[in-house]
C-alpha cells in the first residue's frame, strides 16, 4: 500500500501524499517535444493548456523548456529562461493555486524560477548532474524531483539495486546541501538510458524503492515504452498510458506526470476506489 508524506512548499500548504494520487501535468512550452513539441510553445497557448489540465484535474503544472527526447538540439540558458520564465510569470499574475514545478536540470533556470513563483525543482539529472542544483534547491528551501538517469550503469549489475543505489546518491547529495528529507521526490526514470525490459521490470518492482521511504513519481505517459510494445505513435498511446499508470498506483507509485490529465485521472480514481474503497459520500 501507499507510504504517506507530507511535502512543506513555500508560501501553501503542504503537499500530501498517500492513497490519493497527485497527477502532474505536463507543460513543455518547447519546439521539439517528443509528444507534444511546438503545441504550447506561445505564451497564450502554454497558459490556456495550464488552465485545461487544471480543469480536468491536474494538482501540479510541470513547465519545462528543453527537450530530452533522444537527438533533442540542447538549450542555452537564456534560451530556456526565455520559454518558461514568460509563462510562471503569467500563472503567477493569475493567481493559480496549483504549485508549479521547473523541470529543469540547469541551477540558474531553476533559481530565477523559483524566485519567480514555482516551487518545486524537478531535476533528471537527480542533483547528479550540475552540483549547484541542490544548493539552488537548499537556498529556497523548495522541494526536489531527483530522477535516475545513469547512462554510465554497469549492465551486468542488478537492474533494480543499481537504480536504488543511484537514487540512494541523489538522496545523499540533497541531504549534505541541507535538503530535508521531507522534501525529496524520487523519479526512477522511466525511458532514460533503460531497455524495454528493464522500464517493464521497473513497473512491475517499483514497490521494491518503497525502502527508500520517499514518494515516487511515475513518468511514463506516451513514452516509447511503450510504443515499441505496440508498434504506435505518441498520440495514440493513451491505453498505454493509463495501463501504466494504474500499475504504477498499484506498486506504490504517489505523483502521476502525464500528457492527458482527464483520462489518466478518472482512472487512477479508480484503482484508488479499488484499492482503498470509495468516498463514504457516494454510498
Amino acid at each position: 500500500m501507499h507510504t504517506s508524506h507530507s511535502i512543506p512548499l513555500p508560501n501553501r500548504p503542504p503537499l500530501l501524499l498517500g492513497p490519493k494520487p497527485v497527477i502532474m501535468g505536463i507543460l513543455n512550452v518547447t519546439p521539439d517535444s517528443f509528444s507534444d513539441g511546438g503545441q504550447h510553445d506561445r505564451l497564450a497557448s502554454a497558459v490556456a493548456h495550464a488552465h485545461q489540465m487544471l480543469a480536468e484535474g491536474a494538482d501540479i503544472i510541470d513547465i519545462g523548456g528543453e527537450s530530452t527526447r533522444p537527438g533533442a538540439a540542447p538549450v542555452g540558458v537564456q534560451g530556456e529562461l526565455d520559454r518558461v520564465m514568460p509563462v510562471i510569470d503569467a500563472l503567477v499574475a493569475e493567481g493559480i493555486t496549483a504549485p508549479i514545478s521547473i523541470d529543469t536540470y540547469k541551477p540558474l533556470v531553476a533559481d530565477q524560477a523559483i524566485q519567480a513563483g514555482a516551487s518545486i525543482i524537478n531535476d533528471v539529472h537527480g542533483l547528479q548532474g550540475a552540483p549547484e542544483m541542490a544548493e539552488v534547491a537548499a537556498l529556497h528551501d523548495v522541494p526536489v524531483i531527483a530522477m535516475h538517469w545513469d547512462k554510465d550503469r554497469d549492465p551486468g549489475a542488478p537492474f533494480m539495486g543499481a537504480v536504488a543505489n543511484y537514487l540512494a546518491r541523489s538522496i545523499a547529495i540533497a541531504e549534505q546541501a541541507g535538503i530535508s528529507r521531507d522534501r525529496i521526490i524520487l523519479d526512477p526514470g522511466f525511458g532514460f538510458a533503460k531497455s524495454l525490459a528493464d522500464n517493464y521490470e521497473l513497473l512491475d518492482k517499483l514497490d521494491e524503492l518503497a525502502a527508500l521511504d520517499l514518494p515516487l513519481l511515475v513518468g511514463t505517459s506516451r513514452k516509447s515504452m511503450i510504443g515499441k510494445l505496440l508498434g504506435n505513435q505518441p498520440e495514440e498511446r493513451l491505453a498505454g498510458t493509463i495501463a501504466t499508470n494504474v500499475l504504477g498506483y498499484r506498486n506504490g507509485g504517489h505523483i502521476f506526470r502525464v500528457h492527458d490529465v482527464r483520462a489518466v485521472s478518472d482512472a487512477l480514481r479508480v484503482a484508488q476506489a479499488t484499492l482503498y474503497g470509495p468516498p463514504e459520500t457516494l454510498g
